[in-house]
């Protein structure tokens, strides 16, 4: 039986995170690091984080529409992240690591603004979200290093400062939805 892959392009700080997480979920095809939303053209991690290219970091994820949906994709995307943060996450600052929804069509832009009112009236965090609901422009996938980084790279400071604690607490909030 054929799979319905659909795709969902997400910003929420550092891509490793982000990725990472995605790819340990069933129904999750693929999650990959990149950049989205800015002007330069094949842009450069460097380039990126300099904040001079107006890129976010995103994760670009293939999912099985048949397992889960747009909305499941979004619900997990704003337990992985402080969607109240303007161009940051935690320590990490600049409009690279700023909270963003980048749709693909209508209906997904649809989905997103509604589960943002949602929440907002669901008063679940202190200040308001301030996660941008935008069409995807100017995607392009990041260097293959970033690819897979946590994984590839456990001895790495950040991973096991930031990363590794953020993913344990969401392997607990999603233990019946990972992969075995």
């Amino acid at each position: 039986m054929a799979k319905t892959i659909h795709q969902a392009t997400l910003a929420g700080g550092c891509f490793w995170c982000i990725e990472s997480a995605f790819n340990a979920l069933q129904g999750i095809e693929s999650a990959y690091s990149g950049y989205a939303g800015g002007h330069m053209q094949n842009p450069t991690y460097k380039a990126v984080c300099e904040g001079d290219t107006g890129h976010a970091e995103v994760v670009r994820i293939n999912y099985d529409a048949d397992q889960l949906s747009y909305r499941d994709i979004l619900e997990i995307f704003f337990a992985l992240h402080d969607p109240t943060q303007l161009n940051r996450q935690g320590n990490d600052v600049g409009t690279q690591y700023r909270s963003a929804i980048f749709y693909h069509n209508d209906e997904q832009k649809a989905v997103a603004e509604s589960l943002i009112k949602e929440l907002a009236e669901q008063d679940i965090w202190p200040d308001p979200i301030v996660t941008e609901v935008t069409a995807l422009s100017n995607y392009h996938q990041a260097e293959d290093y970033h690819q897979d980084y946590f994984r590839n790279n456990p001895q790495n400071q950040y991973c096991n400062m930031v990363v590794a604690p953020k993913l344990a607490k969401f392997r607990q909030k999603f233990a019946a939805r990972l992969k075995g």
